[in-house]
């Protein structure tokens, strides 16, 4: 093997150290270059990809992520105590952010980071090699996988925005962020393996399932829906995948990266495992018989959209309510502070623990028949529309949509991707692409302006790189 030596730098770029790698959002590695000779270690490209997905653990997807994700949203409220704002968490809720908020700059700079981390280790692995030519390319795919998700959160927040391993300041077209995007996902495609085909003790890496299944929505977002159609249809012809028959667990440890999972955050959080940080805790319920801070929490304008459809068995699976008894038995007293909390969130193992043993969904089977279902519908083919919407349904024992009126079936569809996927972090993106969010805003008594159709660019970012412009209103 052609030994290659790790520079400090790369090492921290990596997430193999732990550290941060850098103040500069954009610019990942380090200024200082120290040869990691001078610590007699040697990385397999491996470690190097595994510290790419270590980042999915961060804290910011235990904060940030909910207030930019859910909490902006009709969905949730800000939750906890009126006194405590959770940092920004109630100016996010009230739609009056600014430039300033602290989780936009958070997820911007982690996001940058996730993807230099990618592209480091995908450079170590094409340089340092490894004779198995096939665990090369798979290690390269999983590495620009990751990339291309990452890539996926930013371009959806913040439209234009630079392609860090092309131009640090200048701000790409949403066009060409995408057609990396795309190029990614492509090759991750084309060089990973099925689900099936990796052993027990690789379960939760990237998939050819996965990749597919992310690029089905990332075409959905583009409205590319022949593409989308196409891309859906690969992920359930391969045979990879099953919808759980019970919607209630596919939340619980016993389904975790299980028959309908195409991809998820994984989160050990055992001893000498970090999880993902405080994901369960700061969600949990807060006060008497509590296990966390109370924060994301279920608004009642969700519950009464579950409630006109009829729909106990995903409100029931979505939202704990104050004084229920959990399935597992945990009783959530009347003295919580707050009168619901996200269910899709809570560990029945570890509770409020700090490092979490939740595993996030990000990507699943049920996703991927609404993704077919609204692309089909748009490509004029009202009867696979309905087809996969119906599949959805059945599970939870809701009646079949028989129209076959497009503009009907659209906001059939809008709604119940609303109802299956209630946190799971697409809400506020759903509303946005659909130019549903004002009218979603507004009947959740929040003013909705052009400008929150993007995210403010942080204003640290503009401090830093004064060369790079601001998204309009901002």
């Amino acid at each position: 093997m052609n030994i290659k030596k790790l520079n400090i730098a790369l090492l921290l770029a990596a997430g193999v150290l732990g550290q941060s790698c850098t103040e500069d959002f954009l610019d990942v590695p380090s200024q200082e270059i120290i040869e990691a000779e001078d610590s007699n270690e040697v990385f397999e490209p491996e470690a190097l990809v595994n510290g790419v997905y270590g980042m999915f653990t961060d804290w910011n997807y235990g904060f940030a992520y909910l207030g930019i994700t859910e909490i902006l949203s009709d969905n949730a409220d800000k939750g906890s105590a009126p006194t405590d704002p959770g940092t920004d968490k109630d100016i996010l809720d009230a739609l009056t952010y600014t430039p300033t908020t602290a989780s936009f700059q958070s997820t911007w700079e982690h996001w940058y980071k996730s993807i230099g981390r990618a592209t480091q280790s995908i450079e170590y692995t094409e340089n340092y090699g490894l004779p198995d030519e096939t665990l090369k390319k798979r290690l390269i795919a999983e590495a620009r996988f990751i990339r291309a998700l990452n890539y996926f959160f930013l371009v959806r927040g913040w439209g234009d925005v630079p392609i860090q391993e092309i131009d640090l300041l200048e701000r790409k077209p949403t066009s060409e962020v995408y057609a990396y995007i795309e190029a990614d996902l492509q090759f991750a495609i084309d060089n990973l393996p099925l689900k099936s085909a990796y052993p027990a003790k690789d379960l939760g890496r990237a998939t050819k399932g996965a990749a597919q299944g992310l690029l089905s929505k990332v075409y959905l977002y583009q409205k590319k829906w022949q593409e989308a159609v196409g891309m859906a249809q690969a992920v359930l012809n391969s045979g990879e995948y099953s919808l759980e028959p019970d919607y209630a667990t596919i939340w619980r440890a016993s389904t975790e990266n299980g028959r309908e999972s195409l991809f998820e955050f994984q989160g050990r959080g055992a001893e000498l495992a970090h999880g993902i940080q405080q994901y369960s805790q700061t969600q949990g319920a807060r006060g008497e018989s509590g296990w966390g801070w109370g924060f994301n929490t279920p608004t009642q304008n969700l519950v009464d959209a579950f409630d006109a459809e009829g729909d106990e068995i995903r409100k029931d699976a979505t939202i704990i309510f104050r004084g229920e008894t959990l399935y597992d038995g945990r009783v959530i007293s009347q003295a919580v502070e707050n009168p619901r909390y996200n269910e899709k969130a809570y560990s029945s193992a570890n509770a409020g623990a700090g490092d979490t043993d939740k595993n996030i969904r990000y990507l699943r089977l049920g996703e991927i028949y609404l993704i077919l279902a609204e692309a089909a519908n748009e490509t004029g083919n009202s009867n696979l529309a309905l087809e996969n919407l119906n599949i959805v349904r059945d599970r939870v024992d809701l009646p079949a949509v028989t129209t076959t009126d497009q503009s009907q079936l659209r906001q059939l569809i809008w709604k119940e991707r609303r109802l299956e996927l209630a946190f799971e972090h697409d809400r506020w993106f759903d509303l946005v692409r659909t130019g549903q969010a004002k009218s979603a805003m507004e009947a959740n008594s929040k003013r909705f302006q052009d400008r929150n159709n993007l995210f403010p660019i942080p204003d640290a970012q503009l401090v830093q790189t004064p060369e790079m412009t601001q998204n309009p209103g901002w």
